[in-house]
């Protein structure tokens, strides 16, 4: 459990790759955070 493990979140930051445990920003514009003026 670490950098080098692929299925933990560290290890898939280290590694550059997403899933389950990691899963990729979404490019959504409207992330449901609207500003109260």
């Amino acid at each position: 459990m670490g950098k080098g493990d692929k299925k933990t979140k560290r290890g898939k930051i280290w590694r550059g790759s997403h899933g389950n445990t990691r899963p990729k920003p979404s490019k959504k514009k409207n992330d449901g955070k609207k500003k109260q003026s």
